[in-house]
C-alpha cells in the first residue's frame, strides 16, 4: 500500500470512534466522542492534507508472523498480551491528522482493546480458556482458530488492599491538555474509586525527582486530590532515576498479599538519567521480581516512546495503555480498573498442530511475545499477566491438508488424526508459585459452520488491523469485510465500543 492509501484510511477509519457511545452521554444523547472531532475538522481531514508524523514519536518494527510448515515445526508458544495502547495511538492519530505507521498497529492490542464473553473460571481456577473455528473469513481455503482467556472477576469484598505509587512526568513536554491535565483527571477518578483503606503514593519526576505525596489511605481523599491538583509541567526529563525511588516508595510500604504497583504516567521521553532502554528494563525486572508490578499510562504525540513504554510494561508484570481522551481516561481508570488486579502470572500459550492434518499456520499478531518451544514448562520464563475480568484473544490462520492426505478413518488412528490442534496454557496464581496447566484439544467435528458473534467480531478486528498494515496475508481482507464480520458481534457491548468499531469502518467509505 503506498502513502496515499495509509492516509486515506487512517484519515477515514478512526474519525468514526469519536462517535462512538458511551455510558457517560450527555443528557441530550450525545457522547463525549460525538464532540470530540467535529464534521468540520473531520471534512479537512482528508489524504492530501494528513502528514506523517514525522515529530519523533518512535514505534519498534513489527515484522508480521509468517506462515509454518506443520512437517517442520508444528508447536508455537507466545505470551499473552494484555495491552490495549496500539488501538487507542490508531485513533489518537487519525483525530490529530496524522498518518498511522504500520509498525504501531499490533493487532493483539487491537483484538484485546475489546472485552469478550468468553466462559468464566470454574472451580478454584483464576482462569478459563476456550476455542473456535471456522471458516477464515479473507481465505476460503483456510480455517481460523480462536483462542479465548478469562481472567476471575473479583468482588468488592474480594479485592485485595492495593499500594499505588503514582509516578508523574511532569516535564515541560506533558504541559498540553491531552497529556498532564488529563492524566490529573485519570488519577482523580482512579482515586476516587479505591477502597479508604487503599494506599496511595505520588511521585514526580522533570529535572528533578520529588516525593510530592507521602503513602496516604484513600480515606485520606482530599489530601490526595489536593496533591494531585498542584501537578505541573515543567523542566527535562529524569525517569530513570525516577524509577528507581517510584519501586523504593512501592517497597517501603509493600502490603503482603495485596496489589502492590507503580503507575508510571508519561509521554515516554526520558532524556536525563537512566537512559538506555536496557538499564531501564533491569530495573523494572528486578522489582517485578519482588511483586512491585508497572502499568504504564502513554499520552499524547510528538515525543511518544511507544517502543520503551511497551517494553516497560511487559517486563514490569503489567499493562501498556495510551490515553487519548477522557473517553479513554474512564475506560482504563474507571471501566476497567479491576484490570489493575492481578489474577493470573506468567501466563503462557502453545498450540501444538497435528501434521497429519494440518500443512501450515500462522499466529495473528504477538510478534514481540513469541517464546521459545522450551520455554512453556519452564517456570522460570517471564510471560503476560491477567487482570481480573479481563479477556485475551488470540487467531491462528490454519491451512489443512486436503482430505485424502489425512489419516484414513477407518483404522485405529482416525480418532487421533481427527484432532487438529492441542491448546495448552499454563499461569501462575501469584509470583513465585508451581503453573498450572489447562488444555483443549480442538477435532475436525468442532469446525464451526455458523461462527459465533465473538468468533466474527475478533475475525473483523483482525481483519481491519491486517487491512491497516496492508499485509502480505491479508487475503481477501477489505474494511467492508471487517465491518460485516463486526456487526455479527454487537449482541456483547457493555460499553459501546463495539458499536463504536463498526461506526469507524463506516466512515473509511465515506
Amino acid at each position: 500500500m503506498d502513502k496515499l492509501n495509509y492516509l486515506a484510511i487512517a484519515a477515514l477509519c478512526s474519525i468514526g470512534l469519536a462517535s462512538c457511545s458511551s455510558d457517560y452521554d450527555d443528557e441530550d444523547g450525545t457522547s463525549y466522542y460525538d464532540g470530540y472531532v467535529s464534521n468540520e475538522r473531520a471534512s479537512v481531514m482528508d489524504a492530501e492534507n494528513m502528514p506523517f508524523n514525522e515529530s519523533g514519536d518512535r514505534f519498534s518494527e513489527i515484522i508480521d508472523n509468517p506462515f509454518i510448515d506443520c512437517s517442520k515445526e508444528n508447536t508455537s508458544t507466545f505470551s499473552v498480551d494484555a495491552d490495549g495502547a496500539s488501538y487507542a495511538i490508531m485513533r489518537k492519530y487519525v483525530t490529530s491528522g496524522y498518518a498511522i505507521n504500520p509498525s504501531s498497529v499490533r493487532i493483539e492490542e487491537f483484538l484485546n482493546y475489546f472485552t469478550y464473553d468468553y466462559p468464566a473460571p470454574q472451580d478454584d481456577n483464576t482462569v478459563a480458556i476456550s476455542t473456535e473455528i471456522a471458516d477464515c473469513p479473507w481465505n476460503s481455503n483456510h480455517k481460523l482458530l480462536r483462542l479465548g482467556i478469562r481472567g476471575k472477576e473479583i468482588s468488592k469484598d474480594e479485592m485485595p488492599k492495593s499500594n499505588y505509587v503514582f509516578l508523574i512526568d511532569v516535564s515541560g513536554s506533558m504541559y498540553p491538555d491531552d497529556k498532564l491535565p488529563l492524566l490529573k483527571q485519570g488519577l482523580t477518578t482512579l482515586a476516587t474509586g479505591l477502597d479508604p483503606e487503599d494506599r496511595i503514593s505520588i511521585i514526580t519526576y522533570s529535572g528533578k525527582v520529588a516525593k510530592l505525596l507521602e503513602s496516604t489511605p484513600v480515606k485520606q481523599i482530599d489530601k490526595i486530590n489536593s496533591a494531585i491538583q498542584k501537578l505541573s509541567a515543567e523542566g527535562s526529563t529524569n525517569g530513570g532515576q525516577a524509577l528507581i525511588d517510584a519501586y523504593n516508595e512501592a517497597l517501603a510500604n509493600y502490603i503482603q498479599g495485596g496489589n502492590n504497583r507503580v503507575i508510571l504516567g508519561t509521554d515516554g521521553d526520558f532524556n536525563v538519567g537512566v537512559t538506555s532502554t536496557d538499564d531501564l528494563l533491569k530495573i523494572v525486572s528486578e522489582n517485578a521480581d519482588k511483586g512491585i508490578f508497572t502499568t504504564v499510562c502513554g499520552f499524547g504525540s510528538g515525543n511518544l516512546n511507544d517502543g520503551m513504554m511497551e517494553k516497560i510494561s511487559n517486563r514490569g508484570n503489567g499493562t501498556y495503555e495510551y490515553i487519548d481522551s477522557e473517553d479513554q481516561m474512564m475506560k482504563v481508570f474507571a471501566h476497567e480498573k479491576s484490570k489493575l488486579i492481578s489474577v493470573a502470572c506468567d501466563s503462557k500459550c502453545q498450540v501444538t498442530f497435528n501434521p497429519d492434518i494440518v500443512k501450515s499456520f500462522r499466529l495473528i499478531g504477538y510478534e514481540n511475545r513469541v517464546m521459545n518451544k522450551e520455554d512453556f514448562a519452564d517456570d522460570t520464563k517471564d510471560a503476560g499477566e491477567i487482570g481480573a475480568g479481563q479477556t485475551i484473544t488470540a487467531l491462528y490462520e490454519i491451512e489443512l491438508l486436503p482430505t485424502d492426505a489425512a489419516t484414513e478413518p477407518d483404522t485405529e488412528a482416525a480418532t487421533a488424526a481427527s484432532k487438529i490442534a492441542t491448546f495448552d496454557f499454563r499461569y501462575k496464581k501469584s509470583l513465585g508459585t508451581e503453573s498450572i496447566p489447562l488444555s483443549i484439544d480442538i477435532n475436525t467435528t468442532d469446525i464451526q459452520a455458523e461462527p459465533s458473534g465473538e468468533f466474527n467480531f475478533a475475525a473483523g478486528v483482525a481483519a481491519y488491523g491486517m487491512v491497516l498494515r496492508d499485509s502480505e496475508y491479508k487475503g481477501d481482507a477489505t474494511l467492508q469485510l471487517a465491518k460485516s464480520l463486526a456487526q455479527k458481534g454487537l449482541s456483547y457491548d457493555p460499553h459501546g465500543y463495539r458499536a463504536g468499531f463498526v461506526r469507524l469502518i463506516e466512515l473509511n467509505k465515506n
